[in-house]
Order: C-alpha cells, then structure tokens, then sequence
C-alpha cells in the first residue's frame, strides 16, 4: 500500500542539522506514527512521504518554510526579570510558558543582562534546514474513527 491521504504511516527517523548533529531519532524506540494528511508532521516531511510504501528509504531536506517557518524577529523580546516571580535564576536556554494575546506561547530564554531577560518564542528549529533519514516500517488504511479524529488510535496512537 501506497502512503496516501488517510493511511496511517509508522517510519523511523534521524533528523539532522546542515551541521550533521542528530536533533532527534527513533532509533532504540518504536517508530513514530501518524495519519498521512491531517497535518500531524512538518509539511515538507509529509509531502515527501506522499506515494511511499512500506520498506523504502528516504533521505529528505526540509527547507525552513516546510518545517517549523522562518525566524520571526518579532517573536523575540525583551521583557523585564521580574516578570519571572517566583524563579530564583533565570538562565539561557531555560523554556518559560508566556502568555500572549494569542494564547499560550513556549519561549526561550536567548539572555540575560542586569535586570532584562531576552526571551524567543520560535520554535527551537525555526530558520533549519532539517535534514531527514527515514525508514518506512508500516502503512495501512486509517479506520474511521481515527480519520474522525484526524489522529491514529492504538499501538502508537492515542488511547481513549
């Protein structure tokens, strides 16, 4: 079976900067699995995936448009120490939830000078290249329920 819209996919990965440093893999776990089309995995990995079977092995870059987006310079800013309460020190790569007229926002704490915190809410992998090994282990129709859902259910899904 070919990977299409609404069949659920299992792969294996190892994800890659431009640099060769490993950001993630499935290696010693189960694969990751998703329903193919309903926007559970970056974009351009999916679209790659598209027309694939079962067994194939794929080696995909993924431009910063078709993964977690460009930088947005906008996402980062200032923002006062003390808007921290409550935390005694603030450091450079601690993850802080803020919360922004858009909802709930994961920021990254870039640097802190005197009494002002530099914070990020891109997304770690923001403005990457992401480079993709893949191994596909398993594709199959999605039931009804999880293409209702637009997630996949059981072994490597969700429960309910």
């Amino acid at each position: 079976m070919q990977i299409a819209q609404n069949s659920v996919v299992a792969f294996h990965y190892t994800l890659t900067n431009d640099e060769g440093e490993v950001l993630d893999s499935s290696e010693g776990r189960e694969p990751l699995t998703y329903l193919h089309g309903s926007g559970n995995i970056i974009p351009g990995l999916e679209k790659e995936l598209e027309g694939r079977a079962t067994g194939e092995k794929l080696n995909v870059k993924v431009a910063p448009e078709e993964g977690y987006g460009e930088v947005q310079e906008q996402l980062m800013q200032e923002v006062p120490r003390d808007a921290f309460q409550g935390v005694e020190s603030v450091e450079p790569g601690m993850q802080f939830q803020a919360q922004t007229q858009g909802g709930p926002l994961m920021v990254t704490v870039k640097k802190v000078e005197g009494d002002t915190v530099v914070v990020d809410g891109n997304h770690p992998l923001a403005g990457q290249h992401l480079n993709f090994d893949v191994e596909i282990a398993e594709v199959r129709e999605a039931s009804e329920e999880e293409v209702e859902h637009g997630h996949v259910h059981g072994e490597g899904g969700e429960e309910h």
